[in-house]
């Protein structure tokens, strides 16, 4: 059967030819269009959907598109975001997937200062402060890291557009981690250290200088005493990311090399063996169930993971990267043509793992 990898041809090729270096696999136009399509298609669909807001009255049964006017569709708030990010980071190297602007027409009917004035008002009431805290403020980190880093019209009036909603949630952030006195690892969206890896990655690019100390600093007060993670209690039956290996990825950009090397010998020592025997992809046993759905994006972003950790320990990449393109291998063709509990999010943690560098 056709992959999307080496044996079509097609899609996902090997970077370099240095047989005893192992090399990532990448992106091609046509897994990117496969990709591409997949938020393209749910950021106008409203309904199923998980709202997840607190009601104060009866004053606030209100739908989807009325609370939230730039994010409201792809079933959830945060899934909507990195649906935009998706886009984005596509049509940044890939402009021919919108040949007519259709996809231009929808990002520019939503995001404007009206509806994001919508969206304010709903994350300044009261009995929603900490909605969506912090995985899509984590998102929406990154969409904005993308459009600022965009040359295109659109995106810097995109990028003004989002800019209060941003600066917002960059202050809400800083309030809250000195009051997070324990981080939360768990493999799924509360996850700590994958929310402030994303956020890092913004403050980095952006110059949001606080966010990047304040992260860096509570970082090393919640893991650089760690010891011993042990991959072999996971994953959990609904994970999508790995608890041990974000908290790695995490501290892989706010320690040292050095100073990386020795805690992540402390931390995980099992990544540098040869043979990491319960790092092994994981498989979906009903891709309608939006819940065991998960693991496949827990293969994606051990992949990112994989990745970044090898980027910085480099004498790492001939173990950590072939068992990077095992993971992103397994579960990539199961993007296309999925149950719309997969379809609505999966494809940005398979872009993450095939773009984030």
């Amino acid at each position: 059967m056709c992959t999307f990898f080496l044996a079509c041809g097609n899609a996902v090729q090997m970077e370099g030819s240095i047989p005893e270096k192992a090399s990532r696999l990448k992106l091609d136009e046509a897994t990117a269009r496969k990709i591409f399509d997949l938020p393209t298609h749910c950021l106008t669909i409203e309904y199923p959907n998980k709202m997840g807001q607190v009601l104060g009255s009866v004053a606030d049964l209100k739908g989807p598109k009325a609370l939230r006017p730039i994010f409201y569709g792809c079933f959830d708030w945060h899934s909507s975001v990195h649906g935009y990010w998706s886009i984005v980071r596509l049509l940044k190297d890939y402009p021919q997937l919108d040949v007519d602007s259709s996809v231009r027409e929808v990002l520019n009917a939503h995001i404007t200062k009206e509806n994001l004035e919508v969206e304010l008002a709903f994350f300044k009431d009261e009995n929603n402060l900490s909605f969506e805290r912090t995985y899509g403020w984590a998102w929406l980190f990154k969409l904005q890291q993308e459009l600022l880093g965009w040359e295109d019209e659109d995106a810097k009036r995109w990028a003004n557009v989002l800019q209060p909603l941003v600066t917002l949630l960059s202050e809400r952030t800083q309030e809250y981690l000195p009051k997070l006195y324990y981080p939360i690892r768990t493999g799924q969206h509360d996850n700590t250290a994958f929310s402030l890896s994303l956020m890092y990655d913004y403050g980095m690019a952006t110059g949001d200088a606080r966010l990047v100390e304040a992260i860096r600093k509570h970082s090393v007060r919640y893991y650089s005493e760690d010891r011993n993670c042990d991959l072999a209690y996971e994953p959990s039956g609904y994970d999508f990311l790995s608890p041990c290996l974000e908290e790695a990825y995490l501290m892989s950009k706010v320690m040292e090399k050095d100073e990386y090397r020795k805690w992540l010998l402390r931390f995980i020592p099992e990544l540098f063996e040869n043979d990491i025997k319960t790092l092994k992809p994981v498989a979906v046993s009903d891709r309608t169930d939006g819940k065991l759905v998960h693991l496949d994006g827990l293969n994606f972003s051990r992949a990112t993971c994989l990745y970044g950790i090898s980027g910085v320990l480099t004498e790492l990449d001939a173990t950590l990267v072939p068992l990077a393109n095992e993971h992103l291998s397994f579960s990539l063709n199961n993007i296309a043509d999925d149950d719309y509990m997969g379809s609505h999010w999966l494809g940005s943690f398979a872009l993450l793992a095939l773009s984030d560098r």
